[in-house]
């Protein structure tokens, strides 16, 4: 589809078809044999495919050996400008990264999947967007859900606690907009039982939503925020791990 028409194709499928992901399979298995056949560790997702070797050396001589069979014996074109020969620590695949622990290779969240999981939580969690406060609940808990059992098996308990104190705060930040007026803020901070002199001080602070919401800590705390529905990144993560390991 071109410029909101439709136009045949000569070649190939429609991108995102179901058909594509299939063919692409059965000519990329021929892949998989030769590479097993000369030995190599690999792994490959789709047309994703990561060669594993020893030095830098013997990396670049089977990429140079490889590439020919790639194009000339499957009739595929390799993208050059993204195969090349990095260390394994540099290394992005399916949004995961990888570092070495006590001699052996472990997964973590890599730096650009945790950029764009910060840009969609800023979102969910703008004050402009006018959602109800139930409604942005429902929002992050199918964002939030999804996305970490997609990286479950990431160690990532420390990024999880961090990115909770953050999220947390932009929530307080978007409560204590809503509280527009020095009344409303009063009425709610009694609500929450908060103390008669500190009351007077919170209700008519005049600092920016982002420093006001910092005063907040002490009475919307995050299990108030999860009895309030407010999923926990560092709760759901622990759950998933829980369940992995008594799966």
């Amino acid at each position: 589809m071109e410029d909101g028409g439709f136009h045949s194709t000569e070649e190939g499928v429609p991108q995102g078809g179901p058909l594509s992901p299939l063919l692409g399979n059965v000519m990329l298995n021929e892949l998989d044999k030769e590479l097993e056949r000369r030995g190599h560790r690999f792994v490959r997702y789709a047309d994703d495919c990561m060669i594993f070797c020893k030095s830098r050396k013997s990396a670049e001589r089977t990429m140079k050996n490889i590439i020919p069979y790639i194009t000339g014996k499957l009739f595929l074109k390799v993208n050059l400008e993204k195969t090349t020969v990095v260390h394994i620590s540099k290394v992005k695949y399916l949004g995961y990264g990888f570092y070495r622990y006590k001699g052996k290779c472990r997964l973590r969240v890599h730096r650009k999947s945790v950029a764009k999981m910060q840009k969609k939580l800023r979102e969910l969690t703008c004050r402009g967007n006018r959602w109800s406060n139930e409604e942005r609940k429902r929002r992050l808990e199918t964002y939030i859900s999804g996305w970490i059992n997609y990286f479950k098996l990431a160690d990532m308990r420390k990024l999880m606690q961090e990115t909770d104190e953050w999220l947390r705060h932009r929530i307080r930040t978007v409560i204590w907009k809503q509280w527009k007026k020095v009344r409303t803020r009063y009425r709610m901070l009694r609500r929450l039982h908060e103390e008669e002199w500190k009351l007077h001080e919170m209700a008519n602070c005049r600092k920016g939503p982002w420093r006001a919401a910092i005063m907040l800590n002490t009475v919307i705390t995050k299990e108030r925020l999860v009895r309030a529905g407010y999923i926990s990144m560092l709760d759901q993560y622990r759950k998933v791990c829980e369940n992995l390991r008594t799966a």
